[in-house]
């Protein structure tokens, strides 16, 4: 059961009148736990000197660039995805072979940065779930670099930042995470191709469409590892999350609706992102998220988005301040006009080792979070137009899918507050009336509640915001 910092217990109901709020309270059963002990020892597990040395080995590779050597035991993107397959094998050596490590790999080819045949190969650790094995929460980051010239395979490409520091998380949060079991199904990916064109992530997210996978959040991890900006600026306590408003495969009929019934910024992949923001709060100390209502940066890209595309949550998670000197650069160092050396190339020197370890803390405790929730509320549905109350209705997962859940929250907020601000646990029903409560003055959602406290993503009423359905497991 999460609470904003900025409201207690008593004042998520504040906006009602006081007879109104006292008859919320009365009616409202006792939750679970406000916070979750485990998350918040894995908030502060990930080691920042683990992550140095699995950054120093991906720099120490030379380059990784998509096109670059595979043959070689010591260079070139080959060495690279052999050594994070190994690494994913040894840590799931250390949790009785918890992880299923594996290729997934495509042929592309007539492209403009892969004119001819190239298998690109990405590498992904599969924590399969106890309880719901066929929903999916995943972390990726990128195993390819680039220098000025994206199609130069042969000089150095160090990559410290990006993206060794994203493949560095995402090892160090399957370390943390694989000494524990969770009800969903946790994906680690270190995906490539991702300068090339995104290819690593279409691949894996064709395969995943084509499984049946119910992905319920991808945290896209690029560029973790810097804390000095081009503007000077120095800040090691927030992060960024860029998350898309309207889903991608949005039919005509469904933006008809939202129209008049909202939704624009309440997509899954907002709400993931609101989902993100209360986890730092709560679970990662010294961290702030910076919630950034946009796919990406202005005319860049990242593997979240080929999810997006397919309709699937996915944010991309990274440093707040970003160094361009550092970004696509030839190793190199220049005199400017005022007579200044400036230093360019993404190598180990820009990386500051605790901040990415924290940002990994990030990753991890959100990961967790999800997948040890029961699934999000599906089939939400919400009426009370010309009336006092606001009534909302949502479908229960099977026994089998959540075993441990407790009930349900609803939340609701003003429609010009970025982050869920009300809320009352209603315990393990299917439908709530908000008695007094206006349709017309709020967003309003549904969130599922576990047992030990942990919560899933709030759900928005309708197809805008819908995390998708229930599948059978005999047909994952």
């Amino acid at each position: 059961m999460f609470r904003h910092p900025a409201f207690g217990a008593v004042a998520c109901l504040i906006a009602l009148t006081p007879a109104a709020a006292h008859a919320q309270s009365a009616a409202a059963p006792a939750g679970p736990p406000a916070e979750v002990p485990l998350l918040h020892a894995i908030g502060t597990a990930p080691s920042a000197q683990r992550i140095e040395a699995d950054i120093r080995t991906l720099v120490g590779f030379g380059t990784r660039h998509t096109l670059s050597e595979t043959e070689s035991d010591t260079r070139g993107i080959g060495a690279a995805r052999r050594w994070i397959f190994a690494e994913f094998e040894r840590i799931s050596a250390e949790c009785g072979g918890c992880l299923e490590v594996s290729y997934v790999s495509d042929v592309i080819q007539g492209e403009s940065r892969i004119p001819d045949p190239v298998e690109v190969v990405s590498v992904i650790a599969v924590q399969r779930g106890n309880q719901d094995p066929g929903r999916h929460v995943i972390m990726s980051g990128d195993i390819d670099s680039r220098i000025s010239d994206v199609m130069n395979f042969t000089d150095d490409s160090p990559g410290a930042n990006d993206n060794a520091s994203g493949v560095a998380g995402t090892l160090e949060a399957a370390r943390v995470l694989s000494q524990h079991r969770f009800g969903a199904t946790i994906v680690y990916a270190a995906l490539a191709g991702e300068e090339q064109g995104l290819f690593g992530g279409k691949i894996l997210a064709a395969k995943a469409q084509q499984e049946g996978w119910r992905i319920e959040a991808v945290l896209n991890n690029d560029m973790i590892g810097n804390t000095t900006g081009i503007t000077g600026i120095s800040d090691n306590t927030t992060a960024r999350v860029f998350a898309e408003g309207t889903r991608m495969d949005e039919t005509e009929e469904e933006a008809r609706q939202r129209r008049f019934t909202g939704g624009e910024v309440d997509s899954p992949t907002r709400n993931l992102a609101r989902y993100v923001d209360r986890m730092a709060d709560t679970y990662v100390p010294n961290l702030d998220v910076m919630m950034i209502y946009r796919l990406d940066r202005f005319g860049r890209g990242g593997h979240h988005r080929p999810f997006n595309d397919l309709g699937y949550p996915a944010v991309r998670i990274m440093e707040t301040h970003e160094h361009y000197d550092r970004q696509h650069q030839d190793l190199r160092t220049e005199t400017n006009a005022d007579g200044q050396r400036i230093v360019y190339g993404d190598t180990i020197e820009g990386i500051d080792f605790d901040y990415a370890a924290k940002l990994t803390a990030l990753n991890a405790v959100t990961l967790a979070g999800l997948a040890a929730a029961p699934p999000p509320p599906a089939q939400v549905t919400i009426e009370g137009a010309v009336s006092a109350d606001t009534t909302l209705r949502w479908t229960r997962p099977s026994a089998a899918q959540a075993p441990n859940l407790a009930g349900y929250k609803v939340h609701w907020r003003l429609t010009t507050e970025p982050q869920w601000t009300r809320s009352v646990f209603v315990g393990d029903v299917t439908e709530h009336t908000l008695e007094n409560v206006v349709i017309d003055n709020y967003f309003f959602g549904v969130s599922a509640v576990a047992n030990d406290g942990s919560e899933s993503p709030v759900v928005f009423p309708g197809a805008a915001g819908s995390f998708g359905g229930y599948q059978a497991e005999s047909g994952q």
